[in-house]
């Protein structure tokens, strides 16, 4: 038991606390503290052991900054610079190792891959350096660094104890009038009054019950079991599972405490990320901790059940499975090889499907927040604090979050998919994730109704929100293997192809399949007054459509919609695929209580064919039964293709005349064959990025996401400032009047072999200037595209600036401000 633990008799439970936090471990005390700074003190931390007896108590307690995601990265700094100077601000010791670290790259791609994180860190004003194998060996000289082609330095790397860092946070939290009852498990969960509603939760425990306002499932490994309690009220079975994951320590070696006491610091911790293990020193000897690819989950079966309590245990040793990785690293570190292991750690650590944490507002319940399936749970742990705290006080984070947010996942995240892709994950848990490359583990969860006739079209498919999508045709010889999308560079297999579709959609007729768009009903008395209230512009006439961006209370953008209107107070609003728990929930919630309104979900009911192109009238006209083609630009119908009822709305986010079938599931197939006897050319999903780029079109969480205001995403033109109040308002006058800092821009790169990533900074001299939310190449243009945020100064059409691609700088130029492919609109108007 810790020395803090000692000092302190269990709390006794109080009968109310604003919100309850079930879970002891180091994310859930960091989010008892952030809480405490917001002002919130009236807050309650219920463990059923010890603080630290889950994943915790066995991590590793390794604190990198890197990560591949600017969200994750954003967290993990802000964690790490907090750990820094937190024993000193609680007045608690603590043991924290700022080592440095280095990883290593085999390879051209990795190194790329090192280039880009290190320009997105430098940004967030982390200074890491990108070595020759020369340098890395000076930092870390008992490695062999003879087959490498370079590495990655970052010198605020290194390892904390975990159990002091939970204790510190939990003094912390306990000074500010936080509470903690350790020893007292939760067994359960109620609410006093509608599920839907404000009313307030019950916890129940083996002490008593407690009332709160909000309640916070960081039962890190238990998660799962937790968040059974609240499927009466609205929840899913939580996408986790969870992982053996070892690591080993060996005895004293005398070279490596010689060099220790000369230099008077450890070596860097050393990741070799292409073979997947991570190699420390600890005390005098080295602690190895592998990610094998022959990875092994526990609890996932009838014969494997998850024990009611494992707090402080370990699974049996299981060293065999680490053998390719010993010997790899014994090669790499010879001194690795002088020692035994003298003490072997086979923890539990949960599991998302993607391997990264769900942090922020639990699917489907309202008032009830999620912080689990940390597999990184100490280096994230005082940012996820941080993150949920402004979640939970604030209605959302300081940065947008959506990398981590629990709403990634909809329905189709059962156990085969999340068992399928935490496996998957753990094996490649320092995988490059290139643009053009689809995971093959998990996959078809959601088939489109069409999808065999995609697959013998050539169909190379990708998964949005579980559902299958072409992404590119393939014809006879392409190559269509994993290993060939292994790269940064835009050109591939896919690129000749994909330049076939978007001329074909430029000088022709093309057809998108696209299921699984999100869409829902509204409708009810006062729908369209309730609706105006809620996005910065106009809500279209009766049988017409329009765009509807919604803020939130910042005027920061939170999503853009379709909304098309069938009647006064009766709508349809679409939105992106991945978007589906995430913007019903937005809505949901700000409904009036009084049930006038009603919202359903209606994504898995119908589906989109995309048929557009310049001949796309003709194609349509040759097998419509009842259609108006002549029917103006933004206008929807009902209609009959092919003798199918169908709606027929004139929308084309390719940028081209066309239309958009909407229609049962399962009328697709017929639509799709009649459009195609018409002689219209399947495209898929690369190329209408390709050609959304061209106008400017923008992306849900690439060009749309909190970190910029409706202003700063150049969205001025959807703003109707005489209305009288929407959401946001204030915020964006107040902007507006005090004058806009940051701007959006198009701009064309001379970018070489490459396309802008998201995130990638722009730069005016020596000058960071703004970053790129998304990128690509225009094949109607032949350019290379990238949009992005920047100054507001440098938004002039014709300035010119430099965007950072994998660690050099390529001349880009800001373009007006219209669609750089028929600025005029003529064509989709046509």
């Amino acid at each position: 038991m810790s020395e803090e633990a000692t000092k302190e008799p269990n709390s006794k439970l109080p009968a109310h606390a604003r919100v309850v936090i079930i879970g002891g471990g180091a994310v859930g005390v960091s989010a008892l503290y952030h809480l405490a700074k917001l002002g919130w003190t009236d807050c309650v931390l219920l463990e059923k052991n010890e603080l630290t007896a889950g994943s915790t108590w066995h991590a590793a307690g390794n604190c990198p900054n890197f990560s591949n995601s600017w969200a994750v990265l954003n967290m993990q700094r802000y964690g790490l610079e907090l750990y820094r100077g937190l024993g000193e601000e609680v007045d608690y010791p603590m043991n924290y190792h700022v080592t440095g670290s280095i990883r290593l790259a085999h390879s051209k791609e990795r190194m790329q891959e090192f280039e880009r994180v290190a320009g997105m860190a430098r940004y967030q004003g982390l200074n890491v350096d990108i070595c020759t194998p020369e340098e890395l060996q000076e930092h870390h000289p008992f490695m062999e660094v003879h087959d490498l082609e370079g590495g990655m330095y970052d010198p605020l790397d290194g390892d904390i104890d975990p159990a002091q860092l939970t204790q510190a946070l939990a003094k912390g939290a306990r000074d500010m009038g936080q509470k903690i009852v350790r020893f007292c498990p939760a067994t359960g969960v109620s609410k006093n009054g509608d599920a839907n509603s404000n009313a307030e939760w019950t916890v129940h425990t083996e002490k008593g019950d407690i009332t709160c306002e909000y309640v916070v499932n960081a039962a890190g490994y238990y998660a799962q079991r937790v968040g059974e309690w609240f499927k009466p009220f609205g929840g899913r079975t939580v996408p986790m599972v969870v992982m053996s994951h070892q690591y080993f320590l060996t005895g004293q070696i005398p070279e490596l405490e010689a060099w220790t006491n000369e230099q008077g610091r450890k070596v860097p911790l050393l990741r070799d990320v292409d073979i997947s293990y991570y190699l420390r020193q600890d005390k005098a000897g080295l602690n190895l901790g592998p990610y094998e690819r022959n990875c092994k989950a526990h609890w996932v079966t009838p014969d494997d059940p998850m024990p009611e309590d494992f707090s402080f245990q370990l699974y049996p040793d299981d060293l065999e499975r680490l053998e390719f990785y010993i010997e790899d690293a014994m090669a790499r570190v010879p001194i690795l090889g002088t020692q035994g292991v003298e003490r072997n750690i086979n923890g539990p650590i949960p599991y998302a499907p993607d391997g990264l944490p769900l942090i922020g507002p639990m699917p489907g319940v309202k008032n009830a927040f999620e912080a689990h399936s940390f597999t990184f749970g100490i280096a994230q742990g005082g940012g996820a604090g941080k993150v949920l705290s402004e979640w939970i006080v604030n209605g959302a984070p300081e940065w947008d979050m959506w990398a981590v947010d629990p709403r990634r996942y909809t329905g189709y995240a059962d156990h085969d998919y999340t068992l399928a892709k935490a496996m998957e994950t753990y094996g490649h848990e320092y995988a490059m994730h290139f643009p053009h490359h689809e995971w093959p583990a998990g996959r078809d969860k959601k088939l489109s109704a069409v999808h065999d006739k995609l697959l013998e079209l050539g169909g190379q498919m990708g998964a949005y929100n579980g559902w299958e999508r072409a992404n590119w045709f393939a014809k006879d010889g392409d190559d269509t293997s994993e290993e060939s999308t292994h790269t940064w560079e835009r050109s591939g297999p896919w690129l000749p192809r994909v330049k076939e579709e978007c001329e074909a959609v430029r000088d022709a007729c093309g057809v998108l399949d696209m299921p699984g768009f999100s869409r829902y009903n509204l409708k009810g008395d006062g729908a369209a007054d309730w609706l105006r209230q809620q996005i910065t512009g106009g809500i279209p006439k009766v049988g017409r459509l329009n765009l509807g961006y919604f803020a939130d209370y910042k005027g920061r953008i939170v999503t853009e919609m379709s909304v098309i209107r069938h009647g006064e107070d009766d709508f349809t609003l679409m939105t992106a695929a991945v978007a589906e728990w995430h913007d019903f929930e937005w809505l949901k919630k700000a409904l009036p209580e009084d049930g006038s309104i009603a919202l359903t979900n209606h994504s898995t009911e119908f589906a989109v064919l995309l048929v557009t192109g310049p001949t796309s009238r003709d194609v349509l006209s040759s097998i419509a039964d009842e259609a108006d083609l002549d029917a103006g630009w933004l206008t929807h119908q009902k209609a009959k293709i092919a003798g199918v009822d169908c709606a027929l709305a004139r929308v084309s986010f390719a940028g081209e005349l066309g239309w958009e079938i909407h229609a049962a599931f399962g009328d697709i197939p017929a639509l799709y064959d009649a459009v195609l006897g018409a002689g219209a050319k399947p495209f898929g999903m690369f190329a209408l990025d390709s050609l959304r780029l061209e106008k400017g079109y923008r992306t849900w969480k690439g060009d749309l996401s909190t970190d910029y205001t409706i202003l700063e995403g150049g969205m001025d033109r959807f703003v109707r400032w005489q209305k009288e109040d929407f959401v946001g308002k204030a915020a964006m006058e107040t902007e507006k009047q005090q004058g806009v800092k940051k701007g959006f821009v198009t701009m064309t790169v001379d970018a070489g072999d490459f396309d802008a990533p998201y995130m990638s900074t722009i730069w005016n001299g020596d000058q960071v200037v703004g970053e790129t939310t998304s990128g690509g190449w225009g094949h109607r243009i032949n350019k290379s595209i990238a949009l992005g945020v920047v100054q507001s100064d440098l938004t002039t059409p014709g300035t010119e600036l430099e965007v950072e691609m994998y660690g050099k700088r390529y001349a880009a130029t800001v373009q007006a401000d219209e669609p750089l492919w028929d600025p005029s609109n003529e064509r989709i108007r046509a």
